[in-house]
């Protein structure tokens, strides 16, 4: 702490601020480095990439570990989805013995190698619950929590923010939830399928993680079904011997967008045949074009879809309402089920805390990095 100015239990007075700029509070730091939220992938490369060209930084982060998503949010078998070379971090590769897509394991020891070569000394349990820009003294002021909620605040000439798009779960309100009488968890709890063996299961959601836990839960013996409402892109995990991802950015360098998704919807329909015939709808628009205009990622088929194909994995149609351990279809169908798992994705928790006015003209001045 001696590299940052720390004011207990009184008015910060000083000529970076300007004349009695900061109310009392029980503890004040001013920090003369760029202040980083969030110690995941993003934040730790950021703050070896500064700490290269000499430039110290400030990490906060409010689990009590880095990578709290990786490390407490994931299921036991998850991969990277991409090739290690695609996930590797700014300076330092993945070790050669890694296969191409390291486990959930090796991920988070290669981020905990990283974090120690480059000597990364996240503060822990520090919930952000504002950050604002003050105009008048010209510095970010940055308010957190700790664990028995006592208050610090930050201040500091740069922000910057690198909590990703996953900080908060996104629990869709079903009607007749509470009247289930059975588990309903969001596979940020899930771990393995094996506490469900034998037992009736409706997954929420087909994206990658839906995906990935219908066929966790298949290969442990239970009985999964997997809500579809909208439309999906399933794409082969590889194709033509190369990873898919990697061969969509090496097309791109020399085609447009609407090509390369043509190209990998022949090859994916060669592999697959006609999704459609079991329930799994594709999009209007093409899995690349679909990502650029809304976000919304193509899955990556790692066997779900074999599954699927030889019916051990059922697709229903979009949940009308839940009932005493059963569901109702939009369809009129109703099944029983023992257990509802909600892969319903994440979202970005930095609307909650990030105040900006005017963030155009801050972007601008190089206040805030995202």
């Amino acid at each position: 702490m001696d590299y940052y100015k720390e004011v207990e239990g009184k008015r910060v007075h000083d000529h970076r601020f300007g004349k009695n700029t900061m109310s009392t509070l029980a503890r004040c730091i001013w920090v003369p480095c760029p202040v980083i939220i969030g110690a995941g992938p993003s934040g730790l490369a950021v703050a070896a990439c500064l700490k290269e060209r000499g430039i110290p930084s400030l990490i906060l982060e409010k689990a009590n570990c880095i990578a709290s998503l990786w490390k407490l949010k994931t299921y036991d078998r998850l991969r990277l989805h991409l090739p290690k070379q695609f996930c590797e971090l700014p300076f330092m590769p993945f070790p050669a013995n890694f296969p191409t897509y390291p486990t959930k394991t090796q991920f988070v020891a290669y981020l905990e190698s990283y974090k120690n070569s480059f000597g990364l000394d996240p503060v822990f349990n520090k919930t952000v619950v504002s950050a604002e820009f003050d105009d008048q003294c010209g510095f970010w002021r940055i308010k957190t929590l700790g664990l028995k909620q006592e208050e610090t605040e930050y201040v500091s000439q740069w922000l910057i923010v690198a909590t990703g798009e996953n900080a908060d779960e996104v629990v869709p309100r079903i009607d007749g939830m509470d009247d289930f009488g059975g588990p309903i968890l969001h596979t940020s709890s899930y771990k393995s399928g094996l506490l469900f063996r034998g037992k009736d299961v409706l997954v929420v959601g087909c994206g990658n993680s839906g995906m990935e836990v219908s066929l966790d839960l298949c290969n442990s013996k239970a009985r999964p079904s997997l809500v579809v409402r909208n439309s999906v892109h399933v794409l082969p995990q590889e194709m033509l011997g190369k990873s898919t991802f990697g061969l969509s950015m090496w097309l791109l360098k020399w085609f447009p967008v609407r090509l390369v998704d043509r190209f990998l919807l022949l090859v994916s329909r060669f592999m697959f045949g006609d999704t459609e015939k079991f329930g799994l709808h594709r999009p209007e628009f093409g899995p690349l074009e679909l990502k650029n205009r809304s976000g919304k990622t193509p899955v990556l088929d790692v066997g779900t879809l074999a599954k699927i194909k030889s019916g051990n994995i059922k697709v229903c149609l979009g949940i009308k309402r839940i009932t005493l351990r059963a569901v109702e279809f939009v369809d009129g169908k109703k099944e029983n089920f023992d257990a509802i798992i909600l892969a319903t994705g994440y979202k970005s928790n930095v609307p909650q805390w990030l105040k900006v006015i005017n963030t155009m003209r801050l972007l601008y001045k190089d206040h805030i990095l995202c």
